[in-house]
């Protein structure tokens, strides 16, 4: 008779068998293990894009086409860099309800330097995120000194800060920054060439396929198991032709948004932070567990330092996008669902409310799950309380795979 612990250890060797083998069959193989062991991955989202997709092309032709594709990649900029943020505290299984009161902040701290005190856009644009940042140092503060709960602390500013908003707009509520600035330029008007559209979807598809091979070369020196040259050829052709096409329908109407694209920059290199970097291997032990993180050496205050501090400063550069795009900030800036569906998106992306388990790319695909499901209800001319309950049901249904994955996981000792 087998007991549990045989079972497991067979598991394990049967995975490690598939994963020293080498091609794109052992390769499909093994992801059908990790899938089986509870590690989705981004599947379930990206089944869920396919879906959401599908089901609004059906009920509106008008949901795929080139435009309304353009105008949702220029919406994802902005609340996609606060999910971006979000995604670093509930890393390490902490939480921030304040991202939206930061934006708004910001937002009005850059409209009044720049339009009221007629300073530079640049210095106006470095308090606006230094504003962002001494928040997020404020809030790791609190918590490593205080061990005060992170949800306290930040709905204790979700309302603080709301408040110095309305303070620092004053009596007339709403400033509207020039039309005729680069920022709103840049976040309005600044599109590129085709040509260079294509030559930046070459270049990035260049810079991860080398990323990969030095990776597999690195741990082939090293004697551990490395993907195989024939993988990365078939994911680097993959990633290619998607981005080819996807530029190309894009280039029908406009084209890649500039400010978009400075979107997916922030979220690539917070992917090479968290992946490649002490500091982010760091910030994965503490979110999976903050006393072997402590007992290994690492500096546990220090990382949610970082972290805090730089969820509130991507808040703040995602409230100066928001407000360049609508050219104006107000006292509604920062309110509203920006809380709701920055949060959404982390969640929705794949990284775990139990910390430890996500990436930068939960932002970007979190979010692009959030405006599809805005934009198609709006299509449809149906209400806004109709987004906010599909948006609450996605949201739970993320959470509940979320949580049979950790079971499966544990169950399968892979927790």
């Amino acid at each position: 008779m087998s007991l549990p612990g045989d079972e497991r250890l067979a598991d394990t060797a049967a995975e490690e068998r598939l994963l020293s083998g080498s091609g794109i069959r052992h390769a499909l193989e093994a992801f059908v293990t990790r899938v089986r062991g509870g590690d989705l991955g981004a599947l379930p989202v990206v089944l869920g894009i396919a879906v959401i997709w599908t089901v609004f092309q059906l009920l509106n032709p008008v949901f795929l086409s080139s435009e309304n594709l353009v105008n949702l990649t220029m919406q994802c900029a902005a609340i996609g860099t606060i999910a971006l943020g979000v995604v670093l505290v509930l890393l390490v299984g902490e939480i921030d309800l304040s991202v939206g009161s930061v934006s708004g902040l910001a937002a009005a701290v850059l409209a009044v330097t720049f339009v009221q005190l007629q300073w530079n856009v640049v210095l106006s644009l470095i308090a606006a995120i230094t504003i962002g940042c001494l928040v997020g140092l404020l809030y790791g503060f609190l918590y490593t000194r205080f061990g005060l709960p992170s949800f306290v602390i930040t709905l204790a500013g979700l309302l603080g800060f709301l408040g110095l908003q309305l303070w620092v707009l004053g009596e007339t509520g709403s400033i509207a920054i020039p039309f005729d600035s680069w920022l709103v330029q840049f976040a309005q008007q600044m599109f590129l060439p085709a040509w260079a559209s294509y030559v930046v979807a070459v270049l990035a598809v260049g810079a991860f396929a080398w990323s990969l091979v030095r990776r597999a070369r690195r741990r082939a020196a090293a004697n551990l198991v490395s993907q195989g040259y024939a993988e990365i050829a078939v994911r680097s052709s993959v990633l290619l032709v998607f981005l080819l096409v996807a530029t190309w329908y894009l280039n029908l109407y406009r084209g890649v948004g500039v400010m978009f694209l400075f979107f997916l920059a922030l979220v690539v290199a917070m992917n090479f932070a968290l992946t490649r970097t002490r500091w982010g291997r760091s910030v994965y032990a503490v979110g999976g567990s903050v006393e072997a993180a402590r007992r290994a050496g690492i500096r546990v205050d220090r990382i949610y330092l970082s972290v805090f501090a730089m969820c509130s400063t991507l808040a703040a550069v995602g409230g100066i996008l928001a407000a360049a795009r609508l050219a104006s900030a107000n006292q509604s800036s920062g309110t509203g669902d920006v809380n709701l569906n920055a949060i959404a998106a982390a969640v929705i992306g794949g990284t775990s409310l139990f910390g430890g388990r996500g990436s930068a790319f939960s932002a970007l695909i979190g979010i692009v799950v959030i405006q599809s499901i805005s934009s198609g209800l709006t299509l449809l001319a149906l209400d806004s309380y109709v987004q906010f309950m599909v948006t609450g049901v996605v949201l739970v249904l993320a959470v509940i795979v979320d949580s049979l994955s950790r079971r499966t996981r544990a169950a399968t000792g892979r927790a």
